[in-house]
């Protein structure tokens, strides 16, 4: 049986430095991520960015090909799901032009013009923690394992925009029982890639890198639930967390780690990056809620990224018939 432990402390060098965390909280504080500060309708969690709000939005990227990574994963991918919505998809260029990835860069177009720097294979997953063996295991086994299905999902971010968006991937549900995890296991923690070459928004002490993110049990267990390794079609792009990323659509989009190198199973629930960061703010759970505003700004409307004018935001993002139920007689104010 495994040991009751997280992944492993980082070594010393790869701890952030008294004067790196001092600059952290400090650009923190100019960015409006405290406190007291006023929000920019349609800026990011950190309204800032390294090549400067003016830049014209990148040239749309090419798209790959399918059969260019994982064979034949990706010539029977289920289609259509039960879980599909019907609304209009937002288009290609959008998706992959316009994305929080502050490991390549802190503007919403940063990450597609520096996503050449991410190298998605080769590329392996460390699951481990309590499980009944740890394993690591390439991610194009994971596909031809589980198989691959298109769910078309709406994707709604904390900063009140939205898109719907065709991901490709598997059911997390099926990762988990392949895991066998103990009965001790209460949570999944999932992080991102630790490398400063290919992600070069971590050599920025902005958040406490490697990202952190984690599930219950039964979120993770979910049928909604995704591990995304593409989208309308093809496989994922850098800017997109290549080669494999979380979707859970009734969640805030921060919840979705990207680049994933790491799932652990833990009966402690994990620290993630952004309430770490500001605990006020972003909470754990994060579902998508109407009815409790940011501290900042509103959550009541949405901005559909290419349409105009906003529409009304749902309770969970308009799944609740598959997810209210995990959270009947929680106070859903104060479990955020």
């Amino acid at each position: 049986m495994a040991r009751n432990d997280l992944p492993p402390d980082p070594k010393g060098s790869e701890i952030t430095s008294q004067e790196a965390y001092k600059y952290r909280r400090t650009f923190l504080k100019q960015a409006g991520l405290f406190a007291g500060t006023s929000a920019l309708w349609g800026g990011g969690l950190i309204a800032l960015s390294s090549r400067g709000q003016a830049d014209p939005p990148p040239a749309p990227p090419p798209v790959p090909r399918a059969d260019s990574v994982s064979g034949d994963a990706w010539k029977n991918v289920r289609r259509p799901t039960p879980y599909d919505t019907s609304e209009d998809k937002t288009a290609f260029d959008d998706v992959t032009t316009y994305n929080n990835f502050y490991e390549l860069g802190l503007g919403k177009a940063d990450p597609a013009r520096n996503a050449e720097t991410l190298k998605p294979r080769p590329w392996t997953v460390k699951i481990g923690g309590e499980v009944e063996k740890s394993v690591e295991v390439d991610v194009d086994e994971l596909t031809k394992r589980f198989g691959l299905e298109e769910r078309i999902y709406r994707m709604r971010c904390v900063e009140a925009w939205s898109m719907v968006i065709p991901w490709v991937g598997f059911p997390l549900a099926k990762l988990v029982k392949w895991a066998r995890p103990t009965s001790r296991a209460k949570f999944v923690l999932m992080k991102t890639l630790f490398d400063p070459e290919q992600l070069p928004g971590q050599r920025r002490s902005v958040l406490d890198w490697p990202y952190v993110e984690g599930l219950r049990i039964d979120e993770a267990v979910n049928p909604l639930t995704l591990m995304a390794v593409g989208l309308y079609g093809a496989p994922l792009l850098g800017q997109n967390g290549a080669p494999l990323r979380l979707v859970v659509p009734w969640k805030y989009g921060f919840k979705g780690v990207k680049s994933i190198t790491q799932i652990w199973f833990t009966d402690r629930m994990p620290r993630n990056t952004w309430r770490v960061a500001n605990g006020r703010e972003y909470g754990f759970y994060a579902n998508v809620n109407p009815e409790v505003p940011h501290p900042r700004w509103s959550q009541a409307t949405e901005r559909r990224i290419g349409t105009v004018g906003r529409i009304d935001t749902q309770m969970f993002n308009g799944y609740g018939e598959y997810v209210a139920d995990m959270y009947a007689g929680m106070d859903l104010k104060k479990n955020f």
